[in-house]
């Protein structure tokens, strides 16, 4: 467990370690009281040279993490509150404002936006879906009937893509992305589609996937599935991190704060997470102290 202000200091084999990474946009706004603040004490040249109002929108502030093989991590949080932009950086879709993101091999994101082609049937789309993953013509070959069995589309497989419902496309995209065996796999919301029925089978096979992966990155807004696939739970909030610990402890603290806050008790809310910020700080400069103190 490594904060935004340690030095980074890693032993053993770890999968991916986040060492002090940041992120942040330069957005359009229509607010302008939010745009004066910001250009503020900036030079007139700077502004004049500005044709639309735009200001910095910190997705992500500074923090470090480092997770080992074997750790199944899972990220709860409110909306826009980091959540996914930790997992794009982790995945290598884009790169940290400040810092850096390590991984011993090629992150896989699994999700349910692949694009798909709806002109073609379904059979072409993991054809070409598994192709572009990377597989030989082999390994589509023989993963597609696993792919038809846990989508469930059956004969349906063969028909264009523009024929199927929502739910449809959703499983055969969660099924050409569930294909593969990485070692480190990022788990963005993948698991919250579909029916009960193909529910069970995704959760199958994303035990199947946990199991082979050295390390596993869960997102998803069932807290109930985080501490039950997860080893290790962090909390974000704002771009902050809160809480990086056990899951049950973390999403019961993280169950504390959204429940004040569904109540209107935002004094108690913010009192909660305050704290728990807090403690995960003392746990990091302990931890540090007694990193040094062990030193040959």
């Amino acid at each position: 467990m490594v904060g935004a202000e340690q030095t980074l200091e890693v032993e053993g084999h770890p999968c991916v370690v986040v060492d002090r990474a940041a992120m942040q946009y330069r957005v359009v706004t229509s607010d302008s009281a939010a745009v004066a603040l910001e250009r503020k004490g900036t030079s007139f040249a700077r502004r004049l040279g500005r044709r639309r109002n735009t200001v910095t929108v910190r997705a992500l502030h500074e923090l470090s993490l480092v997770v080992e093989r074997g750790e199944s991590l899972g990220i709860i949080g409110r909306n826009g509150s980091g959540k996914s932009t930790l997992m794009r950086l982790i995945s290598g879709q884009e790169r940290p404002t400040t810092g850096a993101v390590f991984a011993s091999s090629t992150p896989i994101m699994l999700g349910v936006n692949a694009a798909l082609m709806p002109d073609l049937s379904g059979h072409q789309n993991v054809v070409l879906g598994c192709l572009a993953m990377g597989m030989s013509w082999e390994q589509v070959n023989a993963k597609f009937s696993s792919i038809v069995e846990l989508c469930g589309l059956e004969d349906s497989i063969y028909l264009p893509m523009k024929s199927y419902s929502s739910g449809m496309a959703s499983r055969l995209r969660f099924a050409i992305a569930a294909s593969i065996d990485p070692e480190i796999l990022l788990v963005d919301e993948a698991l919250n589609t579909g029916d009960a029925q193909f529910g069970d089978r995704s959760m199958k096979r994303m035990d199947q996937l946990r199991e082979q992966a050295g390390c596993v990155f869960l997102v998803s807004h069932s807290l109930d599935t985080v501490i039950k696939m997860c080893s290790r739970v962090i909390w974000l909030d704002k771009g902050h991190l809160i809480m990086d610990g056990d899951p049950t402890e973390t999403v019961q603290t993280y169950r504390d704060f959204t429940g004040h806050l569904a109540k209107g008790n935002n004094i108690s809310a913010v009192r909660i997470r305050d704290e728990a910020r807090a403690s995960l700080q003392m746990t990091e400069v302990l931890t540090r102290g007694k990193s040094r103190r062990s030193r040959p």
